[in-house]
């Protein structure tokens, strides 16, 4: 919740749970903040496709427990946190907000833009560190991004781990963004359909 500190958790160790903005993630506790928040990049994206479209969007934390609730994250035996899983996430967002939401699993680097053409936005799988593209990509995948727009072979994306505002909102050649990206994503649609509420 608090941008500014970024780039001590992700760089120098600081705890996540030291935020002092934490109540405005919806979460119940700190506690619940500072265990969750390191997994939320796909609630950042949905929030900023829900505030995109509509004006607002729930608190984060209150999206991830109704993703949650659908099968998007799930914990095991010992308490690790797998997701965000994109078959249910995307059954959720369909479901609970009414945006239709694709899966691609298998998502080439040039069907972007033809995706953002269309009226999505892209969710897309990307290495962590394209915080910092000037860097060669150390892999792919592993991080949500949300890709909001394309001209002149850049493409636009918004990533809620960005460490400085160049880094949230950034502009890069798709070149550049090829090497950290994972071949997948989820295409959410800006129409919106009458939401079908499923009893979990």
């Amino acid at each position: 919740m608090s941008a500014e500190r970024i780039g001590a958790i992700v760089y120098d160790g600081a705890d996540p749970a030291d935020d002092p903005r934490w109540r405005l993630s919806g979460a119940r506790t700190q506690a619940e903040y500072g265990r969750w928040c390191p997994h939320c990049c796909g609630m950042a994206c949905l929030h900023m496709a829900l505030d995109h479209r509509d004006g607002h969007a729930p608190p984060l934390l209150e999206l991830l427990r109704g993703c949650r609730d659908y099968g998007g994250y799930v914990e095991d035996d010992d308490g690790q946190i797998k997701g965000l899983i994109y078959a249910p996430f995307a059954d959720y967002v369909r479901a609970e907000h009414g945006m239709p939401a694709d899966v691609h699993p298998h998502l080439a680097v040039d069907e972007l833009p033809g995706l953002l053409a269309d009226g999505h936005l892209v969710i897309a799988s990307v290495h962590k560190e394209i915080r910092r593209p000037e860097a060669p990509a150390p892999g792919r995948g592993g991080h949500l991004v949300l890709i909001t727009g394309h001209d002149h072979g850049l493409l636009h994306l918004h990533n809620p781990s960005g460490h400085t505002p160049d880094a949230r909102r950034a502009r890069l050649p798709i070149e550049v963004f090829a090497p950290f990206f994972a071949g997948r994503g989820i295409a959410l649609s800006m129409r919106r359909v009458q939401p079908d509420h499923v009893a979990r």
